[in-house]
């Protein structure tokens, strides 16, 4: 089968390459397609036997792991991807090339670059793992790349270590028919923390899934408390002893009439029977600090600061640099990194070319900070002025492309040569 854009891709095994076409094609470890797309690991011992099952879309209605997952997604999609060259003196430049350019500027025909990046991540945080098919050119350059739902894709490894890709149908991205292999040189593959195989990311909901379950059942037992009207419930006692069929029709009718909907309505009772309401235990009330560990521990799996998502009061000093640096660091640099190498790789660019997220966007510093950093950069010669209103998007002045010192100041050469010549800084002696 050939798809529209050029790429000779097959069913069920690669024919067009004769030393693996006589080779079984396995899954890349075990479970459903070589990992686990659609179920988290089982989150107690038997809960399979009970029904219970963590998927990553349930796991996603609980507030702490939303709120993560789109925080992470949306600062690194926000960033701007740039193709750089190396120029003289090891320096990287921001440049255009007609082959590499157009893709990162339009990844597809239906996604913004900020779009498909914000895909990229939240596929590798919630899955594990990210596919990425190319669309290559007449040049067999790629021009196109569509992220794949990764409930569809399955890695095959051959008896010698070669690595392929089993794919299910999908329109968007040109894929027609189902169960079709492509060799590992038309995918990208982004995967996070490999546990178990080197071709099997592992999405952080493994490891706080269960905080995630605790924190769904907190929310569903407070909703349905409060749906009662903050009741905890009550007895009814009757006088003396009663069968079991009236007791039970006894509980159905008052449930019927004086709970959900009816709640408050007036009851009557008769022969002897009275109504005692429950009380809350003290431990009850402790739901608030349950739900707050249980989304701390959440954000602790994904490296987020708490305060960032709306979890515990921020840090008390304000160097707003300070604070994205730390977030930069622990969360999301290994991601921005990663991102960067699989382009790199997938584009097959050239040793002096590479990818690069514009950190500008997400290590600003605030204003007074950034003045005091700028100026210090000009008035040590290490920025021209030009260079220092790029940063503030101010245009260029005539002469602010030369760094500039103070006239006094002198290179440690020049020092070392009058000390030697001319020692107690008088007139040179004859």
């Amino acid at each position: 089968m050939r798809l529209p854009f050029g790429l000779e891709i097959v069913r069920s095994a690669p024919r067009d390459l004769a030393p693996v076409a006589s080779q079984a094609l396995s899954p890349a470890g075990p479970g459903n397609g070589g990992w686990f797309p659609l179920v988290i690991r089982e989150p107690f011992a038997g809960a399979w036997q009970q029904n219970v099952e963590l998927k990553p879309e349930t796991l996603l209605a609980f507030h702490a792991v939303y709120a993560c997952v789109t925080l992470i997604s949306a600062d690194i999609g926000k960033l701007d991807v740039r193709l750089m060259q190396r120029g003289r003196h090891d320096v990287w430049d921001d440049v255009h090339n007609p082959a590499f350019s157009p893709v990162l500027r339009e990844p597809n025909h239906f996604q913004t670059p900020t779009q498909f990046v914000e895909n990229w991540i939240m596929s590798k945080l919630t899955r594990g793992n990210t596919y990425a098919l190319k669309e290559r050119d007449e040049r067999n350059v790629v021009r196109r790349l569509y992220i794949l739902a990764p409930d569809n894709v399955t890695p095959l490894v051959t008896p010698s270590g070669d690595v392929y890709y089993q794919l299910k149908a999908d329109n968007l991205a040109g894929l027609t028919e189902g169960n079709v292999v492509v060799p590992a040189s038309e995918m990208i593959h982004d995967r996070m923390n490999c546990l178990f195989h080197p071709l099997v990311g592992t999405s952080p909901l493994f490891a706080c899934s269960l905080a995630a379950r605790q924190g769904l059942a907190i929310g569903n037992g407070s909703a349905s408390f409060f749906e009662n009207g903050a009741q905890p419930g009550g007895i009814l006692v009757a006088p003396g002893a009663i069968s079991t069929e009236a007791a039970d029709r006894l509980k159905r009718q008052w449930e019927d009439k004086f709970s959900g909907a009816n709640r408050g309505r007036i009851a009557v009772l008769g022969d002897g029977m009275k109504y005692e309401p429950l009380m809350m235990k003290a431990v009850d009330a402790q739901l608030v600090e349950q739900l707050k560990m249980t989304s701390e521990i959440v954000c602790s799996v994904f490296h987020v600061p708490g305060y960032m998502v709306g979890i515990g009061t921020a840090p008390t000093y304000h160097n707003v640099e300070a604070l994205a640096q730390n977030y930069y660091s622990q969360c999301l640099q290994s991601l921005i990194e990663a991102f960067e190498q699989c382009m790199d790789r997938g584009l097959s660019l050239p040793s002096n070319y590479r990818t690069e997220l514009d950190l500008d966007g997400l290590l600003r510093m605030d204003t007074s900070e950034l003045m005091k950093t700028l100026a210090a950069g000009v008035g040590a010669g290490v920025l021209t002025p030009n260079e220092a209103r790029r940063r503030l998007n101010l245009k260029a002045i005539k002469g602010g492309d030369t760094a500039y010192m103070q006239q006094q100041n002198y290179s440690l050469a020049a020092l070392d040569d009058r000390d030697r010549t001319n020692p107690l800084g008088g007139d040179a002696l004859p």
